[in-house]
């Protein structure tokens, strides 16, 4: 009986992870990729550049696979040890390194989980998310440093960035904050700003450091806004 539940668990698993909607495969946890690609139909884009914070798998739970599969190419980032070495092999165009991005370069303690989407810098997140059936099977100090600091590393020269994706797990304030938003513009931004609903979006700090930079909201999934550079898209997208 055990053996028959963990094969409906997997099944029950995959069928979340690589649900068809509307006749297209999304890649994303809520759908994300899909949305995008609508929002992104409205600058004619078929293939462009992207940046992933927070990448966590090449295919699972990713809101770039999709474009990944259709040409584009990126920069992944994200914290937990291992990850580069299997985005090189699933994802052989983009660039990923392994890294923690926050407000400033330092050492963090990162919280890392039996699922490791939830893996979080954020001490608060870990602490709520901390029960069953998650639980916390590590804590490792890895090195974190702006997300400014990530770009001018690495963005390779004289590339726009279409879109970018960040899902931090309750960490979301810190990476924002540590860009240059002046330089470094993205057209669309996906960020997983938890607790937060619709109502609420214009009172959240992060959304507010958004606003001041010419960013507005124009679509949520159940955790994911979408956010749009007012100068790259007209006001009625």
């Amino acid at each position: 009986m055990s053996t028959q539940l963990n094969y409906l668990k997997k099944l029950g698993l995959w069928l979340r992870n690589y649900i068809p909607i509307g006749g297209r495969l999304s890649y994303s946890q809520e759908g994300e990729d899909l949305v995008l690609a609508r929002i992104l139909g409205e600058l004619n884009l078929t293939t462009g550049f992207f940046v992933d914070i927070g990448a966590h798998h090449p295919t699972r739970y990713s809101n770039t696979y999709y474009f990944y599969k259709r040409g584009w190419k990126g920069l992944n980032v994200d914290a937990l040890p291992g990850t580069k070495k299997l985005f090189q092999r699933l994802r052989a165009r983009d660039i990923t390194i392994e890294s923690g991005v926050g407000a400033e370069e330092k050492m963090m303690t990162y919280f890392s989980f039996n699922e490791p989407a939830l893996n979080t810098f954020s001490e608060q997140e870990a602490e709520r998310k901390n029960h069953s059936p998650y639980h916390i099977v590590n804590t490792l100090q890895i090195p974190v440093v702006t997300l400014k600091q990530i770009l001018d590393q690495y963005l390779p020269n004289n590339t726009p960035i279409d879109f970018m994706t960040i899902d931090a797990e309750g960490f979301d304030h810190e990476i924002v904050s540590s860009n240059d938003w002046n330089v470094y513009r993205p057209r669309v931004l996906l960020i997983e700003l938890l607790n937060t609903d619709i109502q609420n979006i214009q009172t959240n700090p992060t959304a507010q450091i958004l606003s001041q930079h010419n960013y507005r909201p124009v679509a949520k999934t159940v955790n994911t806004f979408f956010f749009v550079a007012n100068e790259s898209f007209p006001k009625n997208v």
